[in-house]
């Protein structure tokens, strides 16, 4: 019986350890995934924008890792946003059209 309980009691602990470094890993990896698809998404807007800020979605889409990058434009006023999009499996990134940040409209009007 008492043999019971000391396997019972290290199994629980073995297996609460191994959640506990999955867990973590996990963590890891989406915040290296998010450092990604920031530093893509970064790299292909510079063409574009001055000094690229970007806001990321932290988990993405079951395909895709997307960004919203921010800027003043290269030679213009102002500031300009594109959306970017990091495919998982090829870690490719393309970015959309150029959005005028000020007309965006990301507030509600009230």
């Amino acid at each position: 019986m008492q043999r019971n309980k000391i396997r019972f009691c290290t199994l629980a602990i073995a297996m609460a350890a191994a959640a506990g470094a999955a867990r973590a890993s996990s963590g890891d990896a989406w915040q290296e995934f998010a450092s990604q698809v920031e530093g893509k998404c970064k790299q292909a807007a510079r063409a574009s924008i001055e000094f690229p800020h970007a806001v990321v979605d932290p988990f993405g889409s079951e395909h895709y890792g997307i960004a919203l990058v921010t800027g003043k434009p290269k030679g213009g006023n102002g500031f300009v946003s594109y959306f970017c999009v990091y495919d998982k499996q090829t870690k490719s990134v393309e970015l959309g059209s150029e959005l005028q940040t000020d007309e965006m409209r990301i507030l509600p009007e009230e």
